[in-house]
Parts: C-alpha cells; sequence; structure tokens
C-alpha cells in the first residue's frame, strides 16, 4: 500500500496537497507533515499545501497557487475522501488524485486512488507509519506535525488507544525531538476562552435519554468574535465525560452559509451512520453533518434518543 502511494510521489514532478475544509491539526499536520517528508525524501519536486485556513497555525502556512498549476499534477488530499468536504480547490483538474484517510466515509472522488485505515486514529499515524516503515527521512518541522495531529485527534490517547498507535508515537518521540513545547501550544488556554467555555456550559442541556445538545444561532458570533471553528468544534466537548450523558452534540449556524454544522460524540455507542444519513460522515464515536436548519437537528436528536432506547 504504503510503496504504491511513494512510486506514484516519486512520477511526479509537481505535487499538491489539501485537506478538508475547515482543518483541524491532524488535517493540518498530516498535509504539512506530508509535504515536508517530500520535500525531504525527494529531489526536485515542487511541492504546495493549499486550502481554507480558520486561524494560525504554528505548524505553518498555506502556498497561493494559480489554478493552471494543477494540470499534470499530483493532487495528495489528507484526511478526507469526500468531495462535499473539500476547500474549494479545482481537483477535478489534477492529472492524479490520491486520498490518504481513516475516517468511515467511501471514496466518492471521481478517479482517485483511496488509501484508507479505519484503525488509525489520525491522518498522521498513517503518513508517519508509511514514512517510517519505509526508512524516510523525517526532520523535526515533519515531526511536529505528525504529533500534533496525533495528539490532537485522540485528546491525548484519550479518544483512541492501540497497539500501532502508541507503536508509531513510540517510534516518533524516538527520534529526539522536543515535544513539550508542542503540548505547551496547544492545551495553553487563554482566559477569554475559559470565559466563553462557561458560557456555552451552562447553555447545553440533557433530555430524559442521555442526549446532550446545544443550538447557537449566528448570532453566538456577535457576543464572542472568534473563528467558526473555536465554537462548533471546540465547544462541543464541555459536554463530554458527563454521568448519564451517552451522545453529545453541537449545532452551530454558520454566518456565512447560514447552514448548521454538527458535531456529533458518543461515548460508546456507534453513531456514524446517522451522521451519514444526514450527509455527513467520520468515525464510529466522533463525526459530523452539514444540515439547513435547527429543525432538522431537532430530528437528529430524536434519532440518537431512539438509538439510545434500543440500547
Amino acid at each position: 500500500m504504503y510503496q504504491k502511494v511513494l512510486k506514484i510521489i516519486d512520477k511526479y514532478d509537481k505535487i499538491i496537497i489539501s485537506r478538508h475544509n475547515r482543518p483541524d491539526l491532524d488535517a493540518l499536520g498530516s498535509q504539512l507533515g506530508l509535504k515536508q517528508l517530500i520535500l525531504d525524501n525527494f529531489k526536485n519536486k515542487k511541492v504546495y499545501a493549499v486550502g481554507d485556513m480558520t486561524r494560525t497555525c504554528f505548524l505553518g502556512d498555506m502556498d497561493d497557487i494559480n489554478e493552471d498549476e494543477y494540470y499534470n499534477s499530483l493532487l495528495i488530499l489528507t484526511d478526507v475522501s469526500v468531495s462535499e468536504l473539500l476547500p474549494n480547490i479545482p481537483y477535478e483538474k489534477a492529472n492524479k488524485i490520491i486520498c490518504l484517510d481513516h475516517h468511515e466515509n467511501k471514496c466518492n472522488i471521481k478517479n482517485a486512488l483511496a488509501i484508507y485505515d479505519h484503525n488509525a486514529a489520525a491522518a498522521c499515524q498513517i503518513i508517519a507509519k508509511m514514512a517510517l516503515t519505509n526508512n524516510l527521512v523525517i526532520t523535526e518541522q515533519t515531526f511536529r506535525c505528525f504529533f500534533s495531529g496525533i495528539i490532537s485527534d485522540t485528546n491525548r490517547f484519550n479518544f483512541s488507544l492501540s497497539k500501532d498507535l502508541f507503536n508509531i508515537t513510540g517510534e516518533l518521540i524516538n527520534l529526539g525531538f522536543n515535544y513539550s513545547d508542542i503540548y505547551n501550544i496547544m492545551y495553553s488556554e487563554k482566559v477569554s476562552n475559559l470565559k466563553m467555555k462557561a458560557y456555552f456550559i451552562d447553555k447545553f442541556v440533557v433530555d430524559s435519554y442521555g442526549v446532550a445538545y446545544m443550538f447557537n444561532d449566528a448570532s453566538v458570533f456577535e457576543k464572542f468574535p472568534v473563528d467558526f471553528f473555536s465554537i462548533s468544534r471546540g465547544m462541543v466537548n464541555v459536554m463530554a465525560n458527563l454521568d448519564g450523558v451517552e451522545i453529545w452534540c453541537n449545532f452551530t449556524e454558520d454566518p456565512m452559509t447560514k447552514k448548521v454544522v454538527c458535531e456529533f460524540r458518543s461515548k460508546n455507542i456507534p453513531i456514524v451512520d446517522i451522521a451519514t444519513k444526514y450527509g455527513g460522515g467520520g468515525h464510529k464515536l466522533a463525526c459530523g453533518a452539514t444540515i439547513n436548519n435547527f429543525e432538522v437537528a431537532k430530528k437528529i436528536i430524536e434519532e440518537f434518543d431512539n438509538l439510545l432506547k434500543g440500547s
């Protein structure tokens, strides 16, 4: 599997790397880590990282390229394999597309070579394993990207535990690079963010079946002038690890599109099928979707209630 990907990379002089829109650290880490990995191990390659950015990222920046660059290029998509979640890029113009993903969704990108590892906790784990098993050079920048993505997507191994995950992370740490500063960047918190979190802790409700949820209309961004990610995905886990709560959901209206972005989480019961039913997807216990309004959100809550009734 990995040899096939590396042979394709070796074949192309121009490589463009992207990931899903509104990227989290696993998406950015896998994208920027793969870019640096290629630059450090393959000669005479033009490598670009492209896509939207919701916030300044300590791992690096995106490249600004012309649409014509996509012609005769290899496009690699990390942490995504469905067209609905891609940023606004002309991906159809690429000569070859590879998807490196760990989510449950089936690839719907035409003519793409989809490389999946559903057992992997993060896309960074997949690409780090490819690098380590093929003895590729991993520089400090590549390490920072892969380590950040793994730690973020597993929430410091709270969400995922496996022998392979620990082995890959252990091999990365054994490279000897400093990882404590990454923790300091990722988990230091501003007073203003803690106060914002208190607002959302006070806002959510728990129904009689064990589903916690909150609805955030677009006006919440007037109260808290932060990026969309900070409220949509950033606040979903204020409902996590609570006695009596089995499933928790955050529904946030996008001020730009007026669509409602959903974040779903579960302690033990798989919920990804419900996310997929509403046009989304992700992991068995952590997934999401984008819907038209809060009326649809109420139907989703009913679906989760029915799921818990039958458990």
